[in-house]
């Protein structure tokens, strides 16, 4: 009963499409008829900015840390990680948005930020690294998934490792089209102040 109440929550919270409510409350814009169409932070910076982006980063980060917060307070009987997964996968395909979503990258993010500060914490700085270097939100996105992926052997966590696989497939798998448009050339670079 525990996996339904609180899948449940998680999908729903994940379902909240930050992007859009920011978008329409705060620049009376739909994201989604912008730019890459995607009701993700990437999109959000692109159309509305610093500030917006900003607010919607941190928005899809704590669905995910949330989703796996609240079945430790209420003492569930989950695999928190597995009712994690759910807020991602509300953020890709959300109720509240004709389930079209985002790329499951602070959402997923979030969600490990739930269980794992440290392992949290080295993904934002891989990320920015990457970023910095390549000046390719989405590279810096696949890379910070992989990296993920091998820091958790240090954890020694099979389910943390299985999950971070799935995590960085789906990653992966959602920027299809820009591995496609850095290999070609025509990915969007980010400028940095």
């Amino acid at each position: 009963m525990d996996y339904i109440i609180f899948g449940l929550i998680a999908y729903l919270l994940g379902s909240i499409p930050s992007a859009l409510i920011v978008g329409k409350v705060g620049y009376n814009i739909d994201v989604r008829e912008h730019g890459s169409g995607n009701l993700g932070a990437t999109n959000t910076f692109r159309i509305l900015g610093t500030k917006a982006g900003a607010i919607v980063t941190l928005a899809d980060i704590l669905k995910g840390t949330l989703a796996t917060v609240l079945p430790q307070l209420f003492d569930a009987n989950v695999y928190v990680l597995a009712i994690g997964l759910l807020a991602v996968v509300g953020h890709m395909y959300p109720i509240f948005a004709k389930f079209k979503g985002g790329k499951a990258v602070a959402t997923s993010g979030g969600m490990i930020l739930g269980m794992y500060p440290l392992l949290f914490v080295i993904m934002v700085a891989t990320f920015l690294l990457t970023l910095y270097i390549s000046k390719y939100v989405s590279l810096s996105s696949i890379i910070t998934g992989l990296v993920s992926l091998l820091v958790t052997i240090f954890y020694q966590d099979l389910g943390l490792s299985i999950v971070l696989l799935l995590l960085s497939s789906v990653v992966c798998y959602r920027h299809r089209e820009n591995i496609k448009r850095i290999k070609n050339g025509t990915e969007p670079k980010i400028s940095w102040m």
